[in-house]
């Protein structure tokens, strides 16, 4: 405590740089401290339109947010630990819509507006509505939809269809699946009343159209994608069998498949031999009976059958004419009064007949081919030498074995399957795959930077502390210390030839100075600072 009051005891010039240390020190310290607990600021959204934008801003003021914008307004920032917080209120809001209007441009309809005004502002509503809604897709970024709805006419040679075309922004490494291309060609097409799916064209942002309808040999993009992944299926059995045996990497097979996509029906109709009656299905039975009545001469009438004969004479009966007599006892029977029947019977059998209808499997197999190449065993030695040999004839055939078995290999249907041992060429081994780690996390970096900032801060601190201001006060003591020696070896050689007597009261009155300065030391020092200032 001594030394440091002491220190008031120095010259002006001295003090004053004392205190501009001090005060340098505390400025650091607190500029630091201010720098370091300045919240880390993260874009919030970028690319706004300036309608969003608008709204973005104007929800962050009522949300008391702060914010600042990025070096060409590009972007809105918000403190980092606020990001996520923030983009779910906005969200809950419906901000930011996407720079598209919606329907929403309807509610701001205006006294006086026109119908082509209604018109055109409905056809703007219908394509930002669809435009978010193709948005909301995890692949698109960004859309934009263009539709020509024709203006209806009432004579039908006049008629057009609408069209549309559909703008898609994907992310950077994302495409977009046969399917969800199919799926937005009948999104737009059912929201659009008369438009068909053929008259929708979607185009991504490199200019490349997505919904095109080519096809190669004949194949559509479905049959291509049923030829790759059956190849492609056959493929991973051959390899799943045999890494086993071969080890990874030491196996590679490529499978060739020839599909039939075409439509066959066949149809076949065969009749066999007649069967005998008592195995044949009857069909139809048909059966007729005719009776006549008897005639008792009293009531005659025309009998037999009608026409000419039966009206002329019976001839008389002669023995060269023996079926005339016949005719004749007929019909004098008949005229005698006896009675006639007559049963007829048909019996109608089913044909045996056979009628087939194949129609054949789309997408039948027809052949397959598969080439298979396999590595070199790898050998060991005792002494851990590598080395690689080739493959045995018999382990060779056992490969080829279960290759058969695993594709399902036929003979009948032409399918060739080849294997073929051969040395692979080690491809060289990079340092590390550039795989996101730990210290590729966004948030584990901003949380690591924030905690690095403090720790930053207090070495400062203690750096100035105990590095700078220290020091510095160390050597300003060290200097009062030199300077009150100095002092007592300047009062000691002036009781050299006094006498004892003068001597005894000279020593009394330094233990009277050193008691003076014990007790109020600012006395010392401004007897010293007089001193110094009168250069004694």
């Amino acid at each position: 405590m001594n030394s440091f009051l002491a220190l008031f005891a120095l010259p002006a010039r001295q003090l004053i740089g004392m205190a501009v240390a001090i005060a340098a020190v505390i400025a650091l310290a607190v500029g630091a401290y201010i720098w370091f607990d300045t919240p880390d600021y993260r874009a919030l959204y970028t690319n706004l339109a300036d309608r969003d934008g608008g709204a973005v801003v104007q929800a962050l003021n009522t949300m008391n947010v702060p914010y600042k914008y990025s070096d060409g307004g590009g972007a809105i920032l918000v403190p980092s630990n606020l990001v996520y917080d923030t983009r779910l209120k906005l969200a809950s809001q419906g901000l930011p819509r996407g720079g598209t209007a919606g329907f929403e441009l309807m509610e701001q309809e205006k006294f006086g507006t026109t119908q082509f005004q209604e018109q055109v502002n409905y056809q703007r509503g219908l394509e930002g509505e669809l435009a978010r809604t193709i948005q909301s897709i995890s692949s698109v970024q960004g859309a934009r939809v263009h539709l020509a709805i024709p203006k209806a006419s009432v004579f039908l040679r006049d008629q057009q269809k609408p069209s549309a075309s559909v703008l898609l922004n994907l992310y950077p490494g994302k495409k977009l699946d046969r399917s969800q291309v199919s799926g937005i060609v009948h999104l737009v097409a059912s929201s659009v009343p008369e438009l068909v799916g053929s008259n929708v064209s979607i185009v991504d942002q490199n200019g490349n159209l997505l919904n095109t309808q080519s096809s190669v040999d004949g194949l559509d993009p479905a049959q291509l994608a049923y030829v790759q992944e059956l190849e492609q299926s056959y493929t991973r059995r051959v390899v799943a069998i045999l890494e086993p045996i071969m080890g990874p990497e030491n196996v590679r097979a490529q499978v060739t498949a020839d599909i039939d996509f075409s439509q066959t029906e066949q149809t076949a109709e065969s009749y066999h031999p007649n069967v005998t009656p008592a195995n044949s299905a009857i069909r139809s039975v048909q059966t007729s009976e005719e009776t006549s009545s008897t005639n008792n001469g009293s009531n005659s009438g025309p009998i037999g059958v009608p026409g000419a004969a039966s009206n002329q004479p019976t001839p008389p009966a002669t023995a060269a004419t023996p079926q005339a007599g016949a005719t004749a006892a007929t019909a004098t029977s008949s005229n005698g009064g006896s009675n006639s029947s007559r049963k007829d019977n048909t019996t109608n059998y089913e044909v045996d007949k056979t009628v087939q209808l194949k129609r054949m499997p789309v997408g039948a197999l027809k052949r397959l081919s598969v080439a298979i190449l396999v590595n070199n065993r790898k050998i060991v030695d005792d002494k851990g030498a590598t080395s690689f040999e080739a493959i045995p004839k018999e382990q060779l055939d056992q490969i080829t074995a279960l290759a058969r078995e695993a594709v399902g290999f036929s003979q009948d249907r032409g399918d060739t399957l080849n294997v073929v041992n051969a040395p692979f060429t080690q491809a060289p081994v990079e340092a590390a795959a550039n795989e996101p780690g730990i210290l590729q996390n966004p948030d584990l970096i901003a949380k690591g930077l924030g905690y690095g900032k403090w720790v930053l801060f207090w070495l400062v601190l203690l750096y100035l502390v105990f590095g700078v201001l220290r020091p510095f006060m160390r050597s300003l003591l060290e200097q009062v210390a030199q300077q009150q020696q100095l002092t007592e070896s300047q009062l000691v050689p002036i009781t050299e030839g006094v006498p004892t007597q003068v001597r005894a009261s000279y020593a009394n009155q330094i233990e009277s100075a050193k008691q003076i300065a014990a007790s109020d030391p600012r006395i010392v020092a401004n007897v010293v600072k007089g001193w110094v200032s009168a250069n004694e």
